[in-house]
């Protein structure tokens, strides 16, 4: 009979591993766009919220 409580602990690890994989490189990639060259042609643009009912 298959240990299951083995099987799951070593499935939780994996996930764990993924997840800190995961973390680091988004970690890293944002890095890398905050320490970049601002790109042209980029604006910051705001979104009014349309839902608001008008007073």
């Amino acid at each position: 009979m298959p240990d299951y409580k083995m099987m799951y602990f070593q499935l939780a690890a994996k996930v764990a591993d993924a997840m800190d994989i995961l973390l680091k490189a988004q970690q890293e990639g944002e890095a890398e766009f905050m320490n970049g060259e601002p790109s042209p042609g980029l604006k910051v643009m705001t979104i009014q919220d349309g839902n608001r009912d008008s007073e």
